[in-house]
């Protein structure tokens, strides 16, 4: 039996889901709440909370493992509960702890994640920003704007010269700093730092840490993520299921935004399961450290961006031994942050059938930095994508009648407060009700049968209306266009405010020669083209000469590309894009 018909009727492996479960409330305005009374466990109500239970039930069990040479570097729960209060002493014997929080300039790292624990173990905040801030070539006007909001009180960095134009920052200036590698003089050692043991002291209404929102369309803000909120959406995505099987995942998403740092590194912690930190990147120059570690290590809970799924199953497709490692216990996979293309994920599960028999749940979710981050997720056995499922357990969901869609806002004990410094700003953010506006939609994939799920419709600060009023969905259009051309480019720019028409600027894949690049542009867009309807077809294309750049913040370190910021940037090509006469290296589509 082939691949194309095994898939349509191969069984789902078991992901060992808790039954769903769904309160519906239907208002006269056409307003709809949703909310999961499921429970969750609420014995773990701060982060360190998780470490000291793993310590004591399973101390010779790995938490953390990061490259070392060709091997790794492994840490168990007993290990890390032993550091961390170590650290914590060091910390108060210094002075390091209090209401303002330690910069963190470095990437996702087993010293990263000792100092980060301590530190909040004694309810003094961390805000660990994107390495992007202080590497070589940073434009520190970000890290300064970040300093101006966040106001540390002192700075961790994995390595004093890595990182030494971030450090050399005015704004830092006089801030005590705690080195892991290649102190300066004046510099804490990290070995330094380790002092008598010190029990944790933190609170649940403590504030943990500060993270920054991406600022895409303006400077970015701090939000406030209490220990307690971090400790129980880890819990409430732990009830999605019921398995006791401690997690094993490889991923790379930055602990500096609250999928890596949140969902995953304290998941990890939550379920007592061992993540083995990726260095790589979804990209192509940076992708092939994360197959390195796929050969390695087989997960059995795998999430990344769909930039790093469209390269990994080119990847599986042509290596059998890497499809056979990394499906060898798989049993959830997971994408977040954009929309996945169906041929990307059925492409996928061809290569699960074909090695290990059967499909494998594949899935997304729904939330921001401001709620926690998972509001919704798929807690079901899917293959669909689009979906971002449904509330977690203790969360409630209103979709509110706004111009055309149902705006979706959240309320659940995972939602931050608000905004450090911003207390108008934080107040403006809740409804009536208490929920979070998030300022997206969403819609219900059945009218009449909102247990089916719910699909994103939008993100409505990315879009925009063409000249004759036509409103754009910039995340919908993106994705197909994306599906329709296939991995010869890596990403794409929607462009086409107040114009005519709509264009798209493609990134190449650098992998690649630029005719065939060209090539699979025109073609593919010509099918896109073929089935699209009024304001959602495409009428010109351009090729940049080059990828996204990540200093400028044109790509986020998770991947994404910032719309706004990256049509900022490329005001010369945008331009090119839509002048008159066409330029050579201007496609043109029939409309």
């Amino acid at each position: 039996m082939d691949a194309e018909l095994r898939i349509e009727t191969a069984r789902f492996r078991d992901p060992r889901y808790a039954p769903r479960r769904l309160e519906v409330d239907r208002r006269a305005d056409g307003t709809l709440v949703l909310a999961n009374p499921t429970p969750f466990a609420q014995a773990f109500q701060t982060p360190h909370d998780a470490l000291a239970y793993w310590a004591e039930a399973a101390p010779d069990r790995v938490w953390l493992a990061e490259r070392a040479g060709e091997g790794w570097r492994t840490l168990t729960y007993g290990e890390a509960w032993h550091a961390i209060t170590h650290l914590a002493g060091g910390l108060v014997a210094r002075g390091l702890t209090g209401p303002r929080p330690i910069l963190i300039l470095a990437h996702n790292g087993i010293d990263h994640a000792l100092l980060m624990y301590a530190a909040m173990s004694q309810g003094t905040p961390v805000a660990p920003v994107s390495p992007q801030y202080g590497l070589a070539g940073a434009n520190l006007a970000r890290l300064t704007h970040a300093c101006e909001v966040l106001r540390p009180a002192a700075v961790f960095t994995e390595d004093a010269e890595l990182f030494a134009t971030g450090l050399s920052a005015e704004v830092l200036a006089g801030l005590p700093v705690v080195a892991a590698h290649n102190g300066r003089p004046g510099h804490i050692t990290l070995a330094e730092l380790y002092g008598d043991p010190l029990s944790p002291a933190a609170r649940p209404d403590h504030h943990a840490k500060y993270l920054l929102t991406s600022g895409s369309t303006g400077l970015p803000k701090a939000v406030i993520i209490t220990q307690q909120a971090l400790a129980l959406n880890s819990a409430q995505i732990a009830a999605c299921f019921e398995d006791d099987e401690p997690p094993v995942m490889v991923n790379s998403a930055p602990w500096s935004h609250s999928l890596g740092a949140n969902s995953i590194l304290h998941m990890a912690a939550t379920r007592g399961g061992t993540l083995y930190i990726d260095a790589g990147q979804p990209t192509a120059a940076r992708f092939v450290e994360t197959v390195r570690n796929l050969r390695e290590v087989a997960p059995t809970y795998h999430n990344m961006v769909p930039a790093g799924w469209m390269l990994l199953v080119d990847e599986l497709e042509k290596d059998e031994a890497l499809a056979r490692t990394f499906f060898s216990r798989l049993r959830l996979m997971q994408y977040g942050g954009a929309s996945l293309g169906q041929d990307i994920s059925d492409r996928i599960q061809a290569v699960a059938v074909r090695t290990v028999g059967e499909k494998i749940s594949f899935a997304s979710g729904y939330g921001a930095t401001e709620t926690g981050p998972t509001a919704c997720n798929v807690h079901w056995p899917n293959d669909r994508m689009g979906l971002i499922g449904l509330p977690v357990p203790g969360t409630a969901v209103k979709l509110v009648p706004v111009a055309g869609k149902l705006e979706f806002r959240v309320k659940g004990p995972q939602v931050s407060p608000g905004y450090l410094g911003r207390p108008q700003l934080s107040a403006q953010s809740f409804d009536e009700d208490g929920f979070y506006i998030l300022g997206d939609a969403a819609r219900l994939v059945e009218a009449n049968h909102p247990e089916a799920g719910l699909a994103f419709d939008g993100r409505i600060s990315e879009n925009f209306k063409l000249a004759s009023g036509t409103f754009v969905a910039v995340g919908e259009v993106r994705i197909a266009a994306l599906s329709a051309v296939g991995g010869a480019v890596t990403d794409a720019v929607v462009c086409g405010e107040g114009q005519a028409a709509l264009g798209l600027m493609f990134y190449p894949d650098p992998r690649r020669p630029r005719d065939e690049v060209e090539a699979a542009v025109r073609n593919g867009l010509a099918a896109y083209n073929a089935q699209a309807r009024g304001g959602g077809r495409i009428a010109r294309a351009l090729v940049l000469p080059d990828g996204p750049d990540g200093a400028s913040g044109e790509i986020t370190d998770k991947g994404y590309i910032a719309q706004a910021l990256a049509r900022t940037r490329r005001a010369d090509a945008l331009a090119r894009l839509f002048a008159q006469p066409v330029p050579p290296d201007v496609m043109v589509f029939d409309q």
